[in-house]
C-alpha cells in the first residue's frame, strides 16, 4: 500500500461484480464489464480496498481469480478511516434531514430501477 495515496472502499456486491439482488453465502458473480479497467485507472492516485461482508478468505478468493490481486490491496468488512466509499446502497447526505428521509423511503439499488 503507498502510505503517499488516499485510500477508497469499493463495494462488491452491485459495484464490481455482477450481483443483482441474488444473494450466494458459498459463491461471489464474475466482475462486472468495465470493473478492472476502472479500478486499474483509479489505482494510480488511490489505493483500493474491497469492502465486503462475505467471507474475507472467499472475497479474496474472488480477486485472484479476477486477477486484481495488483490492484486491491486488502479486504474489510469495517468502516475503515478512508477517503471516499464507493457503493450501490448508499445516500449521500446533504445536510437536509427532510429531504434524507424521502430519499430513504424511495431508495431502490440500481439493479431494481
Amino acid at each position: 500500500m503507498d502510505k503517499t495515496k488516499k485510500t477508497i472502499l469499493i463495494d462488491l456486491d452491485g459495484v464490481l461484480n455482477n450481483y443483482k439482488g441474488d444473494f450466494n453465502i458459498a459463491e461471489i458473480p464474475s466482475i462486472k464489464s468495465g470493473a478492472r479497467e476502472f479500478l486499474y485507472e483509479l489505482s494510480k492516485n488511490f489505493n483500493i480496498k474491497l469492502f465486503t461482508t462475505r467471507n474475507k478468505i472467499l472475497a479474496s478468493r474472488w480477486i485472484i481469480k479476477e486477477k486484481l490481486d495488483d490492484i486491491i490491496t486488502d479486504v474489510t468488512d469495517r468502516k475503515e478511516l478512508c477517503y471516499l466509499f464507493v457503493d450501490d446502497r448508499c445516500i449521500n447526505f446533504c445536510g437536509d434531514y427532510n429531504n434524507l428521509l424521502d430519499e430513504i423511503k424511495k431508495f431502490k439499488p440500481w439493479y431494481k430501477k
